[in-house]
């Protein structure tokens, strides 16, 4: 047979509420937000509209500050628990009848009623105006003496043998226009501090509203209604039914006829501000109560359904079967937040360090093999959205680098006549008879010079890739607890990469110097000058007109076709053979001829190639292209080799090393250890939450 824990509470028992109470204490005390939405029942209305008279009548005492303007500023819980008085067994003074009474300034203190606040433990206030100077007390310490606000709830429990067992947040009252030295947004900032606490699902609304003023017109049920459109979780209770004006009462509201709620309304009478400057005993204001409905002509027929006694048991039940069906979601919730709290303490770590010497070491071998997966693409955190690591390096490589390569054109900065200049002079004094190896050496070099620049970008855009890495390893919850580690290991790796590009941007420079320095024409992807010239002569001979025999109308063969000039001639009117000097002498008479006047400092070539210069030209850019082609092809291959072998797997394997030579240093690791400000402090919340919940957890699974 199973054993039936003998503290446990059925979900039926009014201990529920009582259980409840003490979730609000547990949460309360840690001072850091709740995070679990607790059954309660919040009362919202405006300044006039009686809410303090409505609780005073439940309790049965005077305890609330009275005054002109925003008297309640901060939410008062409280929680009203039904305590069988002494009064039910023999004492000395008496036997069932009797109740000591208490020496103090409220006459009606006895010892079966007292307050108790959370935040002074221990202490019983028998007299309830020590009650309300508490209340005053406590809230101008958070808020000051002036009108403004503070959302940090006050925790009153009182015990009662005249109580039915109860929690209420009494909230400031709504109010429109500050007045005093309030703020000027005072009606904002109340409207956001009661929307916060009704917005929660599990709250109940009790809105109070004046029934001598129009419904449409009330501010708690407008504000209720922000949250609550449907109604589904609101209670109204309509005060001052007594001063409405004769031949009126509340019967369609109270019937839903006005603005239904599913929880209904309740009407209530309470003191008025002359019986409350005389100090008319609140017993006595329910007696009066008790009269009005019995003997009114509209309510005497539901009189039982009025009144403030009914209103606190319907507000008990209310409570008590919202509790029991919230009750299974606010387990779970608890068990969640517990698992979420006890995670994150366990990513900070213990506040206890242990061997200073062994975290150090600890720490630098776990990011040396994180930095190590990352580029090698191991990690257990590869994204599914963007690339990442060494991806984003071969990224580099094969789209960037290798397109950038391509993307430089060997004749988009030498143009045809520039390559004529250089076939002149690199013939020297002699006309050349071939077309010049020199001349293409030159061009091709200087050309393949122009890689350099993408070459040493690329080594850039690989380091700027690894400092990515880094920064991205150093997001990682150990070295926000450990400022002082994640900014010396930064520094250290930052220099170690600055390090490691010397070496590499020497080696990318030589690769080119080495390309440059010496071409190889032997090459045996390389198009040879006879391969060139036949495919020019292929492109010419293709392009010219075919000669016609004019007697036979037949092609003839291309030796019989009449010779080209293949030099100027000497009176130079051949424009189309002048030649590379046809353009220098302004005058073509004999005269200025035979006088042989000396050249100008600077000559230029003529802006008009030759049929020889041409294919000369285009021979030499074959050449070119061929050439320059080959060593895209073994840069794009080689640089990026040159990138790995010197930077990336360079810091990869001596990643370790380094960083203990710069590091592991014995007169700096209780400094490197130190932890920041966001540590410490959120540990001190985790620890607190993860105790809170724990004792939540306790008290929720005492219900069967």
């Amino acid at each position: 047979m199973a054993q039936t824990n003998p503290n446990a509470i059925n979900v039926n028992d009014p201990g529920l509420i009582t259980l409840v109470n003490k979730l609000q204490d547990v949460f309360t005390t840690v001072g850091v937000q709740n995070p679990i939405d607790l059954p309660q029942i919040a009362v919202v209305g405006s300044q006039s509209s009686g809410k303090s008279s409505v609780l005073e009548n439940i309790v049965g005492r005077d305890f609330l500050p009275r005054g002109t303007g925003i008297v309640t500023r901060r939410p008062l819980i409280l929680q009203l628990i039904n305590r069988q008085g002494a009064a039910s067994t023999p004492t000395e003074n008496g036997v069932n009848g009797d109740t000591k009474k208490i020496d103090s300034s409220d006459a009606a203190s006895n010892s079966d009623e007292w307050g108790e606040f959370l935040h002074i433990p221990g202490q019983k206030f028998h007299d309830f105006n020590k009650i309300r100077e508490e209340i005053v007390k406590e809230t101008e310490s958070k808020t000051g003496k002036n009108a403004g606000i503070s959302p940090a709830p006050i925790n009153l429990r009182i015990y009662s043998p005249n109580v039915l067992t109860l929690t209420l947040v009494d909230l400031p009252g709504l109010t429109k226009v500050p007045v005093g030295d309030q703020p000027r947004d005072i009606e904002r900032q109340i409207r956001e501090m009661v929307l916060k606490q009704i917005s929660k699902p599990n709250a109940i609304i009790l809105a109070v509203t004046a029934a001598n003023t129009d419904l449409a017109n009330s501010d708690g049920l407008k504000l209720a209604r922000e949250v609550d459109p449907e109604g589904q979780r609101t209670i109204g209770v309509l005060t001052k039914v007594d001063l409405m004006d004769d031949g009126t009462d509340v019967v369609d509201i109270l019937a839903g006829r006005i603005i239904p709620l599913r929880l209904g309304y309740v009407p209530v009478v309470n003191r008025g501000q002359r019986d409350i400057e005389n100090k008319k005993a609140i017993s006595y204001a329910l007696e009066n109560e008790k009269n009005f409905f019995e003997n009114h002509k509209a309510y005497r027929n539901k009189a039982s359904y009025c009144g403030t006694p009914y209103l606190a048991r319907k507000l008990n039940l209310i409570l008590m079967m919202h509790i029991k069906q919230t009750l299974p979601d606010i387990k779970a919730r608890i068990q969640a937040s517990l698992q979420k709290y006890g995670a994150e303490l366990a990513s900070l770590g213990d506040s206890m360090l242990g061997n200073s010497g062994n975290i150090v070491l600890n720490i630098i071998t776990e990011f040396s093999n994180e930095y190590r997966t990352v580029l090698e693409g191991n990690s257990v955190e590869l994204s599914s959205v963007e690339l990442s690591g060494g991806a984003r390096i071969s990224f580099v490589y094969h789209e960037l680098y290798s397109n950038g390569v391509k993307a430089v054109d060997p004749f988009d900065q030498v143009k045809d006549i520039d390559i004529r200049t250089i076939l002149y002079n690199s013939s020297g004094s002699s006309p050349a008879l071939f077309v010049g190896t020199t001349a293409f050496e030159l061009i091709v070099k200087q050309q393949i010079k122009r890689l350099e620049e993408p070459s040493l970008k690329c080594v850039s855009l690989v380091y700027d890739e690894l400092v990515r890495i880094l920064g991205q390893l150093l997001n990682k919850p150990m070295f926000r607890r450990y400022p002082g580690i994640k900014e010396r290991l930064h520094a250290v790796v930052i220099a170690f990469f600055k390090k490691s590009m010397d070496p590499t941007n020497k080696l990318v420079r030589d690769l080119v110097a080495m390309e440059s320095c010496y071409v190889n024409t032997g090459h045996p992807d390389f198009l040879n000058g006879h391969r060139a010239m036949a495919i020019v002569n292929e492109r010419h001979n293709a392009a010219k007109p075919v000669q016609v025999d004019p007697k036979t109308g037949k092609p003839l063969p291309p030796s019989a076709a009449p010779p080209r000039s293949a030099s100027p001639s000497l009176d130079g009117t051949n424009g189309q053979d002048s030649g590379f000097f046809g353009s220098f002498f302004a005058s073509k008479n004999k005269k200025k001829m035979a006088a042989m006047e000396a050249p100008p400092p600077m000559l230029k070539a003529s802006g008009t190639l030759s049929e020889k210069e041409t294919q000369e030209v285009e021979v030499i850019k074959l050449l070119i292209n061929s050439y320059y082609n080959i060593v895209r092809r073994t840069m794009i291959d080689m640089v990026p080799k040159a990138i790995m072998l010197n930077l990336v797997t360079m810091t990869k394997e001596e990643m370790q090393r380094e960083l203990l030579e710069q590091m592991y240093r014995t007169n700096e690791l209780d400094e490197l250890l130190k932890e920041s400000d966001y540590t410490i402090r959120r540990r001190k919340e985790c620890q607190q939450m993860v105790e809170s919940l724990s004792r939540a957890s306790e008290i929720v699974s005492q219900v069967q």
